[in-house]
Parts: C-alpha cells; sequence; structure tokens
C-alpha cells in the first residue's frame, strides 16, 4: 500500500513579499507549514539580500513552475559603484576597488549596449550546477568556479536615479536566466569601473505583482487558519498566455487516463483565435479545464488531437 503523504492536498499559487535575510528555500518551507501542504516549489530563486515577489506553488501547481519561470520578471535594484565583489552583490568580499565615479550621462550612454538579447557570463554565486554541484557550493568551498557565457534577454533597462555619487537605481524587465548581478558588474566594467548590486528587488514575475503579494509574516499569522485561502491564487494564474478549452466531462476522464481527445472545429478555432501572432499550432500547449474550471491537464496539439503531457490530480490521500 502507498505510503499517504504527510499534510493536507492544497493546490495553487501564494505570492509572498519575501524579506530580506531569508532564503527562498525557507520561505517556501514557512508557507508550506501555514497551508500543511503535501507539496511545494516556487518559481525563481531570491538570494537572501533580495527582496519582493516569490511566487510559492502548492500541491497540484507545482506542475506549472516551469511555465511561470519563463515568464519576464521586473527588478528594481541600486548599483554601488567602486567596489567589485566575489558574488557580485553586498554578500561577497571585496575583490578590487575603483574611484571612478561614472556621470549619469555615461551611464544612460552604455545601457544600450546591455539591452536586447546579450550575453552573460552568471556570477560564480549562483544555482547553476558544474558537473552536478551547485557553482555556489563549489565557490564557497574555495574551489575556482568558470562558467560558460550564455545568451540572455533584457527588455528594458532605466535608471531612475542617483541619489549620490556612489550609487544609481535602476528597473529592468528581463528573461529567464538573466541576472541582475552580472548585468551591474558588466556595466560597470564598461563605464570603467567596478560595481556590484547593493539593493535587489522583484517586483512582478509574469502575472505575479508586489502589488498582490503577502508579507511573509503576515502569512505566517494565519498558519493553519482559513483566513490563509484568502491569499490562495488559482493554479491557472502561471499560465497566462496560454491557450485555454474547456473539456466535457468524458473528455476530461480519457484526458485525466492520458489518452488524447479529438478536437472539433470550432474548439480548433478558439484556440487559433487565441494563440499568439505567428505561432504554429502544431505542438502548441493548451490549458484544458472543465466548465467549472476545475484545472484537467496540459496537452500538446498535434494532428487534430490534444495530446496530454501534464495531467492534474486532486485526489486526496
Amino acid at each position: 500500500m502507498a505510503r499517504r503523504r504527510k499534510g493536507s492536498p492544497v493546490h495553487g499559487w501564494v505570492v509572498i513579499d519575501k524579506p530580506e535575510g531569508l532564503t527562498s528555500t525557507q520561505v517556501v518551507g514557512i508557507v508550506r507549514r501555514v497551508f500543511d501542504a503535501q507539496k511545494a516549489g516556487h518559481a525563481g530563486t531570491l538570494d537572501p539580500m533580495a527582496t519582493g515577489v516569490l511566487a510559492v506553488a502548492l500541491g497540484e501547481a507545482t506542475k506549472t513552475v516551469p511555465y511561470a519561470m519563463e515568464a519576464e520578471k521586473t527588478y528594481r535594484f541600486t548599483a554601488r559603484w567602486g567596489e567589485g565583489r566575489d558574488s557580485d552583490d553586498a554578500e561577497g568580499a571585496v575583490t578590487g576597488t575603483s574611484d571612478r565615479r561614472p556621470t549619469r550621462d555615461e551611464i544612460e550612454a552604455a545601457i544600450p549596449a546591455l539591452v536586447g538579447a546579450i550575453t552573460q557570463i552568471p556570477p560564480v554565486y549562483s544555482a547553476i550546477k558544474v558537473d552536478g554541484e551547485r557553482a555556489y557550493d563549489l565557490a564557497r568551498d574555495g574551489e575556482t568556479v568558470v562558467l560558460e557565457p550564455r545568451t540572455v534577454f533584457i527588455r528594458s533597462v532605466r535608471l531612475l536615479e542617483q541619489p549620490d555619487s556612489d550609487h544609481a537605481e535602476f528597473e529592468m524587465v528581463c528573461g529567464k536566466g538573466a541576472y541582475v548581478r552580472a548585468w551591474v558588474r558588466d556595466l560597470a566594467r564598461n563605464l570603467g569601473t567596478l560595481g556590484h548590486v547593493s539593493q535587489l528587488r522583484r517586483l512582478a514575475i509574469g502575472s505575479f505583482a508586489v502589488s498582490d503579494a503577502i508579507g511573509l509574516e503576515q502569512l505566517r499569522g494565519f498558519m493553519h487558519s482559513p483566513a490563509a485561502f484568502e491569499h490562495l491564487r488559482p493554479i491557472s494564474t502561471a499560465l497566462d498566455g496560454i491557450p485555454a478549452l474547456a473539456v466535457t466531462g468524458s473528455d476530461a476522464v480519457r484526458l485525466k487516463s492520458g489518452n488524447p481527445i479529438l478536437i472539433r472545429r470550432h474548439e480548433f478555432a478558439r484556440i487559433a483565435e487565441s494563440a499568439a501572432p505567428g505561432d504554429d499550432l502544431q505542438g502548441l500547449t493548451v490549458f484544458l479545464s472543465t466548465g467549472d474550471g476545475e484545472p484537467v491537464a496540459l496537452a500538446c496539439f498535434a494532428e487534430g488531437e490534444l495530446r496530454p503531457f501534464r495531467v492534474f490530480n486532486f485526489a486526496t490521500g
């Protein structure tokens, strides 16, 4: 007999305004205990010094984490000029200093070179795996870490203000895999100085925004209380931008058994209308739910069928 999972079958997303000083894993653990949830995960790590949006998935919502992680992210951060650090943020050891301080005009002139599709070497203190080990674990053990450059997408960057000659505040919208710390390091080098991130706040991940977030301490006050569930958002929240379709009860049963369903002409037309311009419908991911809104599956459209590859299971125990 299968062992019963500890906790309750809770499903959905919780948007936390992460405080400074905690790891993302610690925050997930607290949220899981508040809801007594069987399973939990998160969409995109925030370093301990960072604050802001940490989207925590509970139960079957963990199956949609990859889609949340693909979404664009918005950050507000402060660059500190004149000091390079081994972690590229304020928590690292100083590796070099510079007396040069860039002007506002110089900063604004340098930004365009680091916008769009750019090549970036991630910080050595990052969660990227090297031969099966996390880069930050290797770096903390004193090993030399060499990470390969990768192409990332920076949609936009704005210089907000310069409170003094040592600091500049920015806002960035970027794609998956982009590191703010690496961006500041590279901008500083292009400006002929050194720099690191002294403050970092994530404002949004896709449809998860800080304006919708709850503070961790406030949520902790709802430990095992029905009030916590007022802050639980639907599984579909992470699937904005993915075409959605309601299915009948018999089709839902087939899909949950892992079987494909035929797509009808009017359903095909609805999917085609909701897809992004230029999308190839073959292989398109579609979110399927019942008429009552209960998630059924994520399916791939191919050869006139919807073929499930991720099924949502709300069975208890």
